[in-house]
């Protein structure tokens, strides 16, 4: 792609999520959102590929409907209340249609069914993109408008950590797994959004971080698929060790970085009486937990048949810049011990 054309989209994404979170009027976050969509249209529809063009051509689809809903959404609260701010929601039919229009929008279960379709026909670095910076504007909606029917959130994140755990179980395509990973995730935040909203941000940063890593990781061995795995011992050997902790600090082991944000929200959602839903979500989390495991297994403990040309890839110096990757990777792993720190800064 051009570089000025790309330097035009990614201005574009940016300027998108930043009017969305500068905005206070229905009709300036919406017009963000829209920005943002139509930013990142081109980016994912550059490979002339039929599988591109039919992964952008689905996101499209939700993402009108999402943001068509959320402007009738925003319309009716304007006609019932006279007034378009969005912090002075109060009544309770548009906040249903805009939390729901805002779950389609990000991919939360049950509305998630576009996510791991979209995310398998994009190349590693748009679906990057697609699974954290494309997240900040609706969840910046999300916070600000704090819907007071807590069924429905506890309803919409319950159902995405376990469809986030099972529908990761039985694929072997990479970035569908990293799409489940991504509803399961975004499931825990929305558990929590309405007790802590600042733990929501927390789970919503660390879960940037370690994505971030998990992507520039498979891009860096150029991975598609579980099978693709097996081969990056001889890429990047010190990197092929490393990536198993980055992939069960996503599933959320101790001592890794993800243990920390679940623990604080099973521990908010103990304090509010909702030992079920904490025991539910801590569950879910096996489920998880399996699949990350699974292509620990494949990365680190399974080598594929050896022959000359493969054995000699890690001697070649990498065109990739990697200074992102250790940055990220470090965060990732290391991060357990700042958590008295963080629960004093949350606490304040």
């Amino acid at each position: 792609m051009n570089p000025y054309i790309l330097t035009a989209l990614l201005f574009g994404l940016g300027l998108g999520t930043t009017i969305t979170l500068a905005s206070s009027h229905w009709l300036l976050a919406w017009m963000g959102l829209e920005m943002s969509t139509l930013a990142i249209i081109p980016l994912m529809a550059q490979h002339h590929h039929p599988r591109a063009v039919e992964a952008t051509t689905k996101y499209f689809l939700t993402q009108a409907t999402a943001a068509a809903m959320l402007l009738f959404a925003s319309t009716t609260n304007a006609w019932l209340t006279g007034q378009w701010d969005i912090q002075q929601m109060a009544h309770p039919l548009p906040i249903t249609l805009i939390t729901l229009a805002l779950a389609l929008k990000i991919g939360l279960a049950p509305l998630h069914s576009w996510l791991p379709e979209v995310l398998q026909g994009l190349d590693l670095t748009t679906g990057l993109i697609l699974s954290t910076w494309q997240k900040l504007a609706p969840f910046a909606l999300l916070l600000q408008i704090q819907p007071a029917n807590s069924t429905i959130l506890i309803v919409l994140g319950l159902t995405s950590t376990l469809v986030g755990g099972w529908g990761g179980l039985n694929q072997t395509q990479l970035r569908k797994i990293l799409a489940y990973s991504s509803i399961a995730h975004l499931g825990w935040m929305i558990l929590v959004l309405q007790f802590s909203p600042s733990l929501t941000l927390l789970t919503l940063l660390t879960y940037f971080i370690m994505t971030f890593s998990t992507f520039l990781v498979f891009k860096l061995n150029k991975s598609t698929s579980i099978n693709m795995l097996a081969t990056s011992w001889a890429k990047a050997p010190a990197l092929t060790a490393l990536t198993p902790l980055i992939l069960l600090s996503l599933g959320g082991l101790p001592p890794l970085t993800g243990f920390m944000p679940k623990w604080l929200i099973l521990q908010e959602l103990a304090k509010q009486d909702l030992a079920p839903t904490a025991t539910l979500a801590a569950m879910s989390a096996l489920l998880s937990l399996y699949f990350y495991l699974r292509l620990s297994y494949a990365m680190a403990l399974t080598m594929s048949p050896n022959n000359i040309a493969g054995t000699t890839p890690w001697r070649l110096q990498h065109s990739q810049f990697t200074l992102p990757l250790a940055l990220t990777t470090t965060g990732t792993l290391l991060m357990l011990p700042l958590t008295p720190a963080v629960v004093a800064f949350l606490s304040l």
